[in-house]
């Protein structure tokens, strides 16, 4: 119905006036919604806040080292925080924590003035985590198999320092020993929950070694052990030095590097949707941190010099690595001239050029969290599934992968916005298929897609490099034919056999496609004609 009459005349409107009290009953309720809506905003908001921190910078500190370093003096620098190391189990009771089996915790007070020097620290804007564990003495989880006394062990060290931060270094026997390894879950876990019931927080980072294709099998079952016994992991820093025969001689350790992060990220992955937890990449990047070994390495040939720390610094930075560490703040200094054998590693100084703490200060660069605002992080399914993530091939720089496809050693693909190398023939090879360790799978994880990226033009030969396949012609191993535009060489004399078959049947065909780097080598070669 509306107001217009035949007539053509307009009826007026009656209108209610509203009394004062209903004037202010209306704005009472738009005043209260509106409080909630904004109460609602704010809580969002605050949540981003807790789940959204900067990521951190800290170097560990040999506290029984001599001589003695003054840690609290970084309290001075741009590296503030430190990650004191190592308490271990006591050799005269096996369920009393000692630092570096020296000193008890009152001994440290007396001897070191370590209580003090850690409250100069805090007053200079710094903190400390504590580490347990390490490589020359036994980590308290080895020695004491008192479960109750276990747990008073940790406690006792993390209420004396008044710390939220630890770091559980595991290795040698203290890694391969699933029982170890299984009580110091259980007892972590359980100070965990009572310090989150009291509104407290303690972030547990687990330290682990790495070589160039990931953790090692010992490694990845000390995390599941940790999942499973409901520790939730700040994150797992691993250690990226000393790679030794893991590493190819034509890596450098920065490259090396490189790939054991990629390729902990993967694992570490997988770990977490076996234990129930869907993270994505950027999530499981905020739970990995990185801790070089400066200067000299323990094995001779290993050295990581302030430029490697440069490049290390940036890559960690850009894919959102959460925490940097350093071993070691006494050594972040250049050696004297009385100490003559740099290949030789010292406790003291890096055994390269440099200036004193040029190391903190390159690797701290974009590492400015504080140790307590991730130790207040609890660990959420994200709810992002690998099968929900699709790639687009107009950015994506490489072929996606295909299950009936064949590749060769060397062809790179895209793969649910990951970049993956084949490291041997493969037909119908998951590169994601959810194995731990990197020899069982023979794809090789590069990096994700980068924002930006357009498909790259594959090398191709310029015409005439090679003659075309004829089929009337005899070819002897090691011939080189074109096909479609394609080269190929003949693995064994053959006639009358088309390279087409190579892909459909590559075993039986005499015919293998040149790789990518092959095509390369023969461009660069041809350029030089």
């Amino acid at each position: 119905m509306n107001n217009i009459e035949n007539k053509g005349t307009i009826k007026p409107v009656k209108t209610r006036r509203l009394s004062p009290f209903r004037v202010l009953v209306a704005l009472a309720l738009l005043g209260y919604i509106g409080y909630q809506i904004f109460n609602q905003f704010q809580a969002w908001d605050n949540s981003k806040d807790i789940l959204k921190v900067d990521p951190w910078f800290a170097s560990y500190v040999d506290v029984t080292a001599t001589p003695q370093f003054d840690f609290e003096q970084l309290g001075n620098t741009a590296g503030k925080n430190v990650v004191l190391s190592f308490i271990v189990a006591s050799s005269d009771d096996s369920c009393t924590p000692t630092w570096g089996n020296a000193y008890t915790l009152n001994e440290a007070d007396e001897a070191l003035d370590l209580n003090r020097r850690i409250a100069r620290l805090r007053q200079l804007g710094g903190d400390v985590a504590v580490s347990f564990g390490g490589l020359l003495n036994n980590e308290l989880s080895l020695n004491c198999l008192d479960q109750d006394k276990l747990v008073l062990a940790y406690e006792s060290v993390i209420n004396k320092y008044g710390i939220e931060m630890i770091d559980l270094d595991l290795e040698g026997e203290s890694l391969s020993n699933q029982e170890a390894v299984t009580r110091l879950a259980k007892a972590i876990s359980f100070i965990q929950s009572k310090m989150r019931q009291r509104d407290g927080a303690l972030g547990v980072w687990l330290t682990l070694p790495v070589i160039p294709q990931g953790l090692t099998e010992e490694g990845t079952r000390a995390i599941a052990i940790m999942l499973k016994e409901g520790v939730d992991l700040a994150g797992v820093n691993i250690m990226v030095m000393n790679y030794g025969d893991s590493k190819n001689t034509y890596e450098s350790l920065v490259l090396a590097t490189k790939s054991a992060m990629q390729e902990t990220h993967r694992q570490l992955g997988i770990l977490y949707v076996q234990d129930g937890t869907s993270l994505s990449s950027e999530s499981l990047w905020g739970k990995i941190g990185i801790t070089p070994m400066i200067g000299q390495n323990d094995l001779r040939d290993e050295v990581f010099n302030i430029s490697d720390a440069v490049v290390l610094n940036e890559y960690a930075a850009g894919i959102g690595v959460m925490r940097v560490s350093m071993w070691s703040a006494n050594r972040d200094v250049q050696c004297g001239d009385n100490y003559v054998n740099l290949s030789v590693v010292s406790d003291s100084c890096s055994g390269v050029k440099q200036n004193r703490f040029e190391f903190l200060e390159t690797l701290s660069r974009s590492f400015t969290g504080t140790l307590s605002s991730n130790a207040a992080i609890k660990t959420e399914d994200d709810g992002v599934k690998p099968e929900s993530i699709v790639d687009d091939p107009s950015s994506s720089p490489y072929q996606i992968w295909n299950d009936n496809s064949v590749y060769l050693e060397g062809t790179k693909v895209v793969w649910r916005r990951n970049v993956y190398q084949a490291k041997w023939w493969t037909q119908g090879d998951l590169p994601d298929n959810p194995v731990l360790q990197s020899w069982q799978t023979p794809w090789h994880l590069i990096g994700p897609v980068l924002e930006g990226e357009k498909p790259l033009k594959l090398p191709t030969l310029p015409k005439g490099t090679y003659p075309s396949w004829d089929g009337l012609v005899q070819y002897d191993e090691g011939d080189r034919v074109m096909f479609r535009d394609v080269p190929y060489q003949a693995k064994w004399w053959t006639q009358g056999d088309s390279p087409a078959a190579a892909s459909a049947d590559p075993t039986s065909s005499p015919w293998a496609q040149l790789t990518y780097k092959e095509i390369e080598e023969v461009i660069e070669e041809f350029g030089k004609k």
